[in-house]
């Protein structure tokens, strides 16, 4: 604070300033460039308001926006600076020599009292004009008054307390309430409640403060010339709990606790400061002989309210002996002096003068200075001129000053807003924890700054702390971007380095044991930690490598693990011959991938376990990915090898359902060498239609023809509808089996003749069998005796043969028996089919003159018409289209050739001879006329379009033309 009063201690008394102590360049270790790009606002900025006084200002006071002024000795002055174009005069009507003694102002703005020399107090509310004398207070010189800031309005004042110059301290309450000539009096009540005394007797009471703390308990400061006086207590129960008499009470038998200081100005003056949106105050300055007491208000402490005090001198050249000072104020960091020329402003925080600000002497000497605590400003005044200081960003720098006095917590609160100030902080700080040998805090504080990384590592270093060097590290690497992959790799390589050196240093020694752990609970926190897994993901690869290179096998798998690298897991239980751990890890985490990849080595240790990981796993599993592992694994041929693989692929087909061919396949080969006999029980099971097995025919058909598994193979021709194949097979193994497939061809009976022709030639010829092929022609009704003679050798008697020919010779009779009697049925049918034709020639109908066409509902006899025996008649024309839409395409192209050619073909004329010779050259070389018309009649006239089956075919058509709809639609709109 030094320097900014060098800087300014040449200011103009017009404009009063304290400039910012930042400095303009940058500090080289940050990272920040701290340029002033533009001048700053100075903190306290004095201006002389345009006023110029009718009379002599001999008082002024300002609260809540509200500033009065005594001029003279019988004018009042008030003006609302909201409304400074607007001044109001009051005049006191003072006849007598009195003079205005001192002017107080609630907190408020609202309650006036005026203290005057002849020992009368006059009374003014802000919204009257009356000066209301105050009769209970006569004879009282009025020093101080207490305001009731908890209780107080614009309408009354609440309990309130007046310090006299006789030392005396009244309660009193006033109202602006008037009730007109015969109304209440605005002091309620005006009573003593204490006295307080020097060494010399009773001594004026100068200053009076009331506070009610948050607990309830009442806390009132009070001062003389060279005493400061604590009132603190709960108030009573009762009617008066509200005011101050029990509070005074307490302190009848014995004196308040008080600080006394041994000179005296002849007079003292108290200031606190009170943050603007609290109602507590926060420190106080209290203006006295010795300097200034200056402390913390604490409503807390039981015993005293004030705390962290100090007496800061007076600046040279003030105090008693020289230039008193007049009046203090106060602000959050520094307390203002008014002296009879100057305005001298103290930082309380070192005691340095920051502002000496001279006033210019024509505006003659400065009374006193007051504080308006709801915006505040600061007001000064002398006879003949009033001024007015503004305090702006008063905090800017005091971080400096809490940075000099090693207060770094204070340092960062003050600058948190600021990070070029944030950072000069953290590196103070820093370096102050590393001179004190504080390496770790060091450590957090330079992670938070700009300065030089390697600087600061290489301090780290050379100190031996690698400990601290660590935590530097993890704080610098939690505050990388996600873009600087770079850094990030290396600060996670480093940090592992430092670790494994650390646990490779403490390892073997048994006294280090516990450090050991503690450093290898570090390392995987740090190896864990969220805030670093994306980093350290990133590097994986070089951290393996380290830990690679140290040997730490057991923080590689558990690195790995975290960063759910389980492939190096498994990878290195599979090494060193850990079968059961790799399986428990791939079985833990369930990664498809992981399996295909393992499987092939673990199948050749744990069989057993790895497919019951398999089957536990279930359709997660893609079987035909595991099928080069049980390959490999089934080759050796023994037959607990084939039973797991056999294990996992019937729990496929069967459990899981699988449909691959490459699964169904794999299966037939290992039933077809480990277990035969479940090799025809999947066959049936799998069916026999060749569209619903899932394996490859062809692939099964030669599998079970290396392996000599007939019935299979004659199962397999059966499906693929080889039936003689299947026979001849059959007939190699079991004649029944033959002859079960013999019956297969159900719609193909000449095949089905083929194939147990088949059969019985092998009974007779080669087990010569009469008996049995005998059977086989009655199971087989297509074989006839004739048909299995051949077969005989000549030598069999016809007596093995004698029933099978009687029985043949039976049913070629009855076969003759059944061709006649359907030959004359069908004689008879046809002559039934002749009478009825000659019935129909000899039908006719009646058309009457007024009949009518069916469709077009015109009169039938205009035009050609045709005449149905339902009884519907049509016009040709109208026939014609009416059937035309419902016949097939072809029918239609020939409906057209037809008309086309019976256009063409010349009319006949009746009674002419050459008209038949054309008629019959006509013949020659085409179909007649008569003909043609007998094939259009066929077309369009074979039934009724409204009775026949063109209505039925067409019950399914729309009545209206899709492709017409819309102007159907349209039409009807």
């Amino acid at each position: 604070m030094a320097s900014i009063l060098d800087e300014y201690e040449d200011s103009l008394s017009r404009s009063a300033v304290l400039q910012p102590g930042c400095p303009s360049v940058g500090i080289p270790h940050s990272g920040y460039v701290n340029a002033q790009l533009e001048k700053e606002v100075p903190i306290f900025t004095k201006q002389r308001i345009d006023f110029t006084p009718s009379e002599r200002i001999t008082s002024l006071v300002v609260s809540c926006n509200q500033l009065c002024m005594s001029l003279g000795k019988d004018t009042l002055l008030r003006i609302d600076l909201g409304k400074a174009n607007e001044p109001n005069h009051v005049e006191l009507g003072r006849k007598e020599d009195a003079k205005v003694h001192k002017m107080f102002l609630d907190h408020t703005g609202s309650h006036l009292l005026i203290a005057l020399s002849s020992t009368e107090v006059l009374y003014v509310n802000r919204n009257g004009q009356k000066v209301r004398p105050l009769a209970r207070w006569k004879g009282q010189l009025v020093e101080s008054v207490g305001w009731n800031k908890a209780l107080g309005t614009e309408s009354s004042t609440g309990p309130i307390l007046v310090g006299t110059a006789q030392g005396q301290i009244f309660e009193a309450e006033l109202s602006a309430s008037e009730g007109g000539l015969f109304g209440p009096a605005p002091d309620l009540y005006f009573r003593p409640l204490y006295v307080l005394n020097e060494e010399g007797g009773p001594a004026p009471v100068c200053s009076l403060e009331a506070e009610r703390g948050p607990d309830g308990r009442g806390f009132v400061i009070a001062t003389t010339r060279q005493r400061l006086f604590q009132f603190i207590g709960r108030a009573a129960e009762g009617a008066e709990a509200q005011g101050f008499s029990g509070l005074f009470a307490a302190f009848a038998d014995h004196p308040p606790p008080f600080r006394e200081f041994p000179s005296s100005l002849g007079y003292s003056e108290l200031a606190f400061y009170t943050p603007k949106l609290r109602s507590a105050p926060r420190a106080f300055a209290w203006m006295m002989g010795d300097g200034v007491l200056y402390g913390a208000l604490d409503c807390g402490r039981p015993d005293s309210l004030l705390s962290e005090e100090r007496v800061w001198e007076y600046p040279e050249g003030v105090g008693p002996g020289a230039s008193p000072p007049l009046a203090i104020v106060l602000t959050q960091f520094h307390f203002l002096l008014l002296l009879a020329d100057r305005v001298e402003a103290v930082c309380t925080l070192t005691g340095q003068v920051v502002l000496r600000d001279h006033f210019l002497e024509k505006f003659g000497s400065l009374k006193h200075m007051v504080k308006d605590s709801s915006t505040g400003h600061l007001w000064a005044y002398t006879e003949r001129a009033v001024f007015r200081y503004h305090v702006q960003r008063e905090a800017r720098d005091v971080w400096r000053t809490y940075l000099d006095m090693n207060r770094f917590d204070l340092a960062k609160e003050y600058c948190r807003e600021r990070p070029d100030c944030l950072d000069t902080v953290l590196a103070r700080e820093a370096d102050f924890c590393f001179r004190q040998r504080r390496y770790l805090e060091s450590a957090r504080c330079y992670a938070l700054t700009q300065s030089y990384f390697e600087e600061i590592a290489l301090k780290f270093l050379e100190a031996r702390q690698e400990e601290a060097l660590a935590e530097f590290l993890q704080r610098k690497l939690a505050g990388l971007k996600p873009a600087e992959r770079t850094q990030a790799t290396l600060l996670t390589t480093w940090l592992t380095e430092l670790y494994l050196s650390r646990l490779g240093a403490l390892q073997g020694d048994p006294e280090a044991l516990n450090l050991y752990r503690e450093t290898r609970e570090r390392f995987r926190s740090f190896l864990s930690s969220p805030r670093h897994k994306e980093w350290l993901f990133a590097s994986r690869a070089s951290i393996h490598e380290l830990l690679a290179s140290h040997g730490d096998t057991e923080h590689m798998v558990y690195f790995a693990v975290i960063m759910q690298d389980y492939e190096r897991v498994v990878a290195y239980h599979c090494q060193h011959e850990a079968y059961e751990e790799a399986l428990a890890v791939l079985a833990r985490h369930r990664d498809p991938q992981l399996f295909y990849k393992f499987s092939p080595i673990l199948i050749r240790h744990i069989p057993r376990q790895l497919v019951d990981a398999w089957i536990e796993l279930g359709s997660r599993l893609d079987a035909r990915q595991l099928i080069p592992a049980l390959v490999n694994y089934s080759q050796g041929g023994e037959a607990q090898q084939v039973s797991q693989a056999i294990r996992y692929m019937e729990f496929c087909v069967n459990v899981l359902g699988e449909t691959e061919q490459a699964i169904h396949n794999y299966l037939l080969s290992l039933y077809a060498r480990g277990q035969p006999a479940s090799l025809l029980a999947y066959l049936e099971q799998a069916g026999a239609s060749p569209h619903r097995v899932h394996y490859d025919l062809k692939y099964a058909l030669r599998l079970c023809a290396e392996h000599g598994h007939h019935r299979a193979c004659v199962h397999v021709y059966k499906v693929l509808e080889l039936y003689e194949e299947a026979v001849d097979l059959a007939l190699q193994v079991d004649v029944d089996l033959a002859k079960q497939c013999a019956d297969l061809p159900e719609d193909d009976e000449e095949l089905r003749k083929k194939l147990w022709l088949k059969i019985a030639r092998h009974v007779v010829q080669e087990e010569e069998d009469v008996q049995t092929a005998m059977a086989c022609l009655a199971s087989c009704p297509l074989l006839k005796i004739e048909d299995v003679l051949p077969f005989f050798p000549d030598f069999v008697t016809i007596d093995h043969f004698k029933e099978a020919i009687c029985s043949s010779l039976k049913a070629y009779n009855h076969h003759i028996q059944e061709l006649q009697r359907e030959m004359e049925e069908a004689t008879a049918s046809a002559q039934r089919i002749r009478r009825d034709l000659q019935e129909l020639r000899g039908r006719y109908g009646t058309v009457e003159p007024q009949d009518k066409c069916a469709t077009c509902d015109f009169p039938l006899l205009n035009r050609p018409f045709y005449l149905f025996l339902c009884g519907h008649m049509f016009h040709a024309d109208c026939l014609l289209q009416a059937v035309r839409p419902g016949l097939p395409a072809y029918k239609q192209a020939r409906l057209e050739e037809l008309q086309r050619k019976l256009g063409a073909a010349p009319a006949p004329t009746k009674g002419s001879a050459r008209a038949k010779e054309a008629e019959g050259g006509a013949a020659t070389a085409g179909p007649s006329r008569e003909q043609l018309k007998a094939d259009l009649d066929e077309l369009v006239a074979a039934e009724c379009v409204y009775c026949g089956e063109l209505m039925i075919r067409s019950i399914d058509r729309p009545f209206i033309d899709p492709q017409r709809y819309e102007e159907e639609h349209l039409s009807w709109l």
